[in-house]
């Protein structure tokens, strides 16, 4: 059978007793509405970061031509 992540996160929560979904709730809340960034040159600079990392990362080995 294929792995499913949905499947797992929907498994994991299933186990979860009511405080545990409350802490994972508050936490999910928090991620999104805390601003990451104060400017855009700080975006730019974590975005290349995670572009640099991915690139990195690759199994495929296919290269980006300048």
């Amino acid at each position: 059978m294929k792995y499913s992540p949905k499947l797992a996160i929907l498994q994991s929560l299933d186990a979860m007793d009511t405080v545990q979904m409350e802490e994972v709730l508050k936490y999910i809340k928090g991620v999104l509405h805390k601003p990451r960034f104060s400017n855009y040159q700080d975006f730019k600079k974590e975005a290349m970061k995670e572009i640099r990392q991915a690139l990195r990362n690759s199994k495929n080995g296919l290269q980006m031509a300048a």
